[in-house]
């Protein structure tokens, strides 16, 4: 028997902005929400299916220093630039952390400044069926 990542859980100060930015990103949905928290996750299958959701929990702590967790991503429909593009028009900015630019990924950060890398490939996306 094995785990597997079913949710991952980011502190926000503005969980509302959050769930719409890796709303759009991801192409997930509102599953549930509280006073303090917004779940998204994929809209076909929710949660406890192949991909994790994301639970945006308010927080007014600060964050102290870097994350040692970073999420990555890969267009599914697109080619690298033409997705950095739409993520850069939906909120997300260039982060800096020291690249040669020779690097095969863009790092980015979401609107509260959580780093994340937007990947050179191109996956397949869950929808589509393993004999395409």
């Amino acid at each position: 028997m094995a785990c597997r990542i079913t949710e991952l859980v980011i502190d926000a100060a503005d969980p509302e902005r959050l769930a719409a930015f890796w709303s759009e990103v991801l192409g997930y949905v509102e599953l549930e929400r509280d006073d303090d928290t917004i779940e998204i996750g994929p809209p076909d299958a929710g949660f406890g299916g192949p991909q994790p959701t994301l639970v945006l929990s308010r927080t007014s702590d600060p964050r102290r220093g870097k994350l040692p967790l970073h999420i990555d991503v890969n267009a599914t429909d697109r080619d690298q630039e033409a997705e950095l593009e739409r993520l850069l028009a939906l909120g997300a900015r260039h982060v800096d952390i020291g690249q040669t630019g020779e690097e095969g990924w863009h790092t980015l950060a979401d609107p509260e400044g959580n780093e994340f890398c937007l990947l050179r490939s191109r996956v397949r996306s869950l929808s589509e069926g393993a004999g395409d």
